[in-house]
């Protein structure tokens, strides 16, 4: 099953927090993503892009543009739980 993603919100460096249906809570660096991804570099470059993130209709992905997205599978599998 693929996670849902109840609630998120962009913070400071290029960091999610993100809540998930089941009420898993996470962080997810997306710093390092940025320097692996060619795609994710204008999260960086462009400036206020990190912080306008919006959740697709199925809620089960974060994007950014048409190039940049991040499924919650990934977040949910690499956040780090708090």
């Amino acid at each position: 099953m693929i996670p849902r993603i109840q609630t998120f919100q962009p913070l400071d460096n290029y960091q999610l927090f993100v809540r998930f249906d089941d009420g898993r809570e996470v962080h997810y660096d997306v710093a390092e993503d940025i320097s692996t991804i060619p795609a994710f570099h204008a999260l960086k470059t462009e400036l206020g892009l990190f912080k306008n993130a919006q959740l697709d209709s199925s809620r089960t992905c974060l994007y950014w543009s048409d190039t940049i997205d991040l499924p919650s599978d990934t977040i949910y599998e690499y956040g780090v739980t708090i």
